[in-house]
């Protein structure tokens, strides 16, 4: 696909014309062309924070610069490149290297939420080069997995100079990342501290580990630089339409509902390009009460009246009940995407660079204070309110206690979700249990949207929204103990008095912290036997589903 359109119709169309005249008549699109700041104020944003319009010519520098180092890792056999990065930072290399599957390359991603991508790894030494990426310091789990896989190196026979090679970083110009890898010998790559980290896809945080692992780079770049010119036009502009679409959807209309829910289509599923645009709506949107929550089809009811759809390059004849469809390849969907993000945050009027990384940077802290108090004994988990066979139930939500009662809190949890509000569901688990299976059932059940991902990484790249956005989120938390038979899942982290599985779950206490700090309801099931309690957790929710059914059947036929 070498164009781009994006087409809209029904009640959206009206709305977002009347937005992009707005946006036209304040002259938002000629101020993004130039890189003014002044759109958000002198304080606001300076310069750099606009860099990422540049970035589709002003990135082809790094593919001269990271030839060497491919020629150099394919030299020594090194085609397997490991992308340690939590959230947002891994996103953008992994919607890159879904759509150039057939490189031949490999990118695996370790963010702390699956062990068996670091025991893949651990079974492909030989072949694997290390890509940390971070735009401040080495995150709880970057810690843990350098230290892991150094020392998985030097048990190979590596030396300390031929580990030191295996590690290349990307983070930010003077940055307490760059001082450590530096100070380790690594090959370092360096970005603008400025760039917003949501919109970052087309620098060296996107790009780098994905040219390593194989896949055609120029291309991505040559694509977004086809869309750059449309950009600067007040008409025919796709991006500002988009933006249009998304920020006068989420402005409250005359009947007082905000339509700040976008369910995404992806053809064939949602991929990682679905988790990159939630994350960039996220951070960009979600501030001062306002934002914009992404949805995926598996937890989307259909007819949800503050919600619209958009189809991702759908086929022809394919767009369904979807009211916009984007039309671009890889390349332009990152620049057109971080467009709108930009033009709906202006129009809901939050400042779309305003990093919102305190957000998670405060849960990761509580989380290494929490492990730090440990000095790796039992994590402070807290008194269950009560236990349903190998199922812990951790809640203070009012709750019947019974033979059921998993169930009971499941439906105590729903209860609390608000008309206008929405279920978030976050595993924190080393098995196969997501959230995905989860959705359906619980949306039906409840008439209202499902959102879900694994953690730490999914609240670390849409926390801003959960947490500082409009609110409405009920949540559920699932953790566990390592599987039995699972040599990796409690690995231990060499220096540091605790283990893989200690540090997801103190992720998952902090994050269940800070969300019941924001009067959040919240309920946290833990699995004793993550097996059998994987069980037991989808059985409840499956139950809560036929319950449901039957009531709406006994209604009907009392009609």
């Amino acid at each position: 696909m070498s164009g781009f359109d994006v087409l809209t119709r029904g009640d959206v169309l009206e709305q977002a014309l009347q937005a992009r005249d707005y946006l036209v008549a304040c002259g938002v699109p000629a101020a993004l062309a130039a890189k003014d700041p002044r759109l958000w104020g002198r304080r606001a944003v300076d310069h750099s924070r606009l860099a990422w319009l540049d970035l589709p010519f002003a990135s082809r520098y790094l593919l001269d610069k990271v030839d060497g180092v491919v020629a150099e890792a394919r030299f020594a056999g090194l085609d397997h490149v490991v992308l340690v990065g939590v959230g947002a930072d891994a996103l953008a290399a992994q919607a890159i290297m879904e759509e150039h599957a057939g490189s031949g390359g490999a990118l695996t991603v370790l963010d702390g939420s699956d062990t068996a991508a670091l025991a893949f790894t651990l079974e492909r030494l030989d072949r694997t080069l290390v890509v940390l990426a971070s735009k401040s310091g080495v995150s709880l789990e970057g810690d843990a997995y350098l230290r892991i896989l150094a020392d998985a190196f030097r048990r190979r026979g590596l030396t300390d100079r031929e580990v030191a090679a295996r590690f290349v970083v990307i983070t930010d110009q003077g940055s307490p990342l760059h001082g450590f890898a530096r100070g380790k010998g690594y090959r370092v790559g360096l970005t603008d501290p400025g760039l917003p980290g949501h919109l970052a896809a087309l620098s060296a945080y996107g790009l780098v580990p994905a040219v390593l692992a194989g896949a055609d780079v120029g291309q991505v770049l040559d694509e977004a630089a086809a869309l750059a010119p449309a950009l600067r036009n007040d008409k025919d502009n796709p991006g500002l339409l988009l933006g249009a679409i998304i920020g006068g959807c989420a402005q409250r209309g005359p009947e007082g509902l905000a339509r700040d829910k976008l369910a995404l289509h992806e053809p064939g599923g949602s991929g990682a390009l679905s988790g990159w645009i939630a994350q960039a709506l996220a951070a960009g949107t979600g501030k001062r009460g306002r934002g914009v929550l992404v949805l995926e089809p598996p937890g989307s009811p259909a007819g949800l009246a503050d919600a619209h759809a958009i189809a991702l390059n759908p086929r022809q004849g394919a767009q369904g009940d979807a009211e916009t469809s984007v039309w671009a390849p890889l390349g332009a969907q990152f620049l057109l995407w971080e467009y709108a993000t930009a033009v709906a945050g202006w129009l809901l009027g939050v400042n779309p660079f305003d990093p919102g990384g305190p957000v998670a940077q405060d849960a990761e802290d509580d989380a290494a204070e929490l492990l730090a108090a440990a000095a790796g004994g039992p994590l402070p988990t807290g008194r269950p309110a009560f236990a349903d066979g190998d199922v812990e139930v951790h809640t203070d939500l009012p709750v019947p206690r019974g033979a059921d009662g998993l169930n009971a809190a499941l439906a105590a949890l729903l209860a609390r979700v608000p008309p206008e509000g929405y279920l978030s569901v976050v595993t924190y688990l080393s098995g196969e249990l997501s959230g995905r299976y989860l959705a359906p059932t619980l949306a039906r059940r409840s008439g209202r949207p499902v959102v879900y991902g694994s953690g730490p990484g999914y609240l670390h790249a849409t926390g801003s929204v959960h947490k500082r956005g409009p609110g409405g989120g009920a949540f559920l938390l699932v953790t566990g103990d390592p599987p039995e038979g699972d040599p990796v899942a409690d690995t231990p982290v060499p220096g540091r008095p605790y283990g893989l599985a200690s540090l997801q779950l103190a992720r998952a206490l902090a994050e269940e912290r800070a969300l019941r700090a924001l009067g959040l309801p919240v309920v946290r099931v833990h699995l004793r036997d993550a097996v059998e309690g994987a069980g037991r957790l989808a059985e409840a929710v499956r139950a809560l589903g036929a319950a449901a059914e039957a009531a709406g059947t006994r209604a009907q036929a009392a009609g």
